[in-house]
């Protein structure tokens, strides 16, 4: 059985339906593996180079020695040899919603003067 982005490769199929970024980026998961591909996400595919960010500096540095093997298994998953250089870029760090550890009691203000004006305004 074939994957479907090797398939989209061999179709000729009006570039709206098979973008080739979009496809890259989706590809980028399975030729990196689960574990790479928790740290990093492909952004962007800029002519023939796919453009990846990178949890930090260290992660930037190992995968730019893996960049080969990659490449490789891109034009596997995809089916064609669409990406030829990876641009490995250290992205900011992002902070994930985090729920409550316990319910605010009423308003939630702590400044006893601006809690009763605050109280006050309410009931205007």
């Amino acid at each position: 059985m074939e994957r479907a982005g090797r398939l989209f490769g061999k179709l000729k199929i009006s570039q709206n339906v098979a973008d080739p970024e979009v496809r890259a980026r989706a590809a980028w998961a399975v030729a990196a593996g689960k574990k790479v591909a928790r740290h990093t996400r492909a952004t962007a595919l800029v002519r023939d180079s796919l453009i990846v960010e990178v949890e930090d500096y260290i992660w930037q540095q190992q995968l730019a020695t893996l960049e080969h093997f990659l490449i490789r298994n891109l034009a596997d998953v995809l089916g064609e040899k669409l990406v030829k250089r990876i641009d490995f870029r250290p992205m900011p760090r992002r902070i994930m919603p985090q729920r409550a550890e316990t319910a605010r009691a009423g308003n939630g203000i702590e400044d006893p003067i601006l809690d009763l004006l605050y109280r006050q305004s309410k009931t205007k």
